[in-house]
């Protein structure tokens, strides 16, 4: 069957990516073609995003930003996947074997956070000190989401390192291929009217247009060369 365009969204061009997301699915819901899988690029997942979107039956396949700490950009000490959190206790465990002296809950961005803080006198000590914090303090400290959404992201970044997961997400590519034609076939790269509702218009149309040049294609010459 051929690949039909079921939804089109256009924004102002100072709205991220990430605000997006939900609004897509939700129209796609209302519209019912609610995917089982969203294949999306790493502009539109966050934490929050993913553990919604699997509650209502969405499964993300998309790359998430890594953990962007210096232990975890140098590679060369203790980032957070190093450490043991215990959820229940409030209790954080380090790679040396001590516990966090304290656990607070913050609100970040607008967002629900916790930060986890190791002592002074525990850390100054250790033999690990200089592969686990830049501190001028010379404690290490840790900023988490609220467990389940930590759990959820961990698990993203996991599989994305995985070849079958690469492997299934190089089905995006399609989406890449797309944009494309419409680029080629209606010009969208350029706006032909002032004003969000009529580009909005105009999106509608190429879309359209895409989509009887794929169906014509389908009905009379074979399907589209997808290689």
């Amino acid at each position: 069957m051929p690949n039909l365009i079921t939804d089109v969204h256009t924004t102002d061009a100072t709205v991220p990516d990430v605000q997006a997301t939900a609004p897509i699915q939700h129209k796609l819901t209302e519209h019912g073609v609610k995917p089982a899988e969203h294949y999306l690029d790493s502009g539109y997942p966050s934490a929050d995003l993913i553990t919604k979107a699997m509650k209502q039956g969405v499964h993300m396949v998309t790359p998430v930003l890594l953990d962007r700490s210096a232990q975890a950009k140098a590679d060369t000490g203790f980032d957070k996947t190093a450490f043991t959190i215990n959820w229940k206790t409030r209790q954080v465990r380090c790679p040396a074997g001590q516990t966090s002296s304290h656990w607070n809950p913050v609100k970040q961005h607008g967002k629900d956070a916790i930060v986890i803080t190791f002592s002074v006198l525990t850390c100054r000590e250790c033999p690990f000190q200089q592969q686990c914090t830049a501190s001028e303090l010379g404690r290490r400290m840790l900023t988490l989401r609220p467990e389940e959404l930590h759990e959820n992201l961990a698990r993203a970044r996991a599989e994305q390192k995985s070849d079958t997961w690469k492997n299934k997400y190089a089905l995006r590519a399609g989406v890449e291929g797309t944009i494309n034609q419409a680029l080629d076939i209606t010009g969208i790269r350029q706006a032909r009217y002032r004003g969000l509702p009529k580009v909005r218009l105009q999106h509608a149309f190429s879309a359209t247009a895409l989509n009887i040049v794929r169906l014509d294609a389908h009905w009379t010459t074979g399907p589209l060369d997808r290689t």
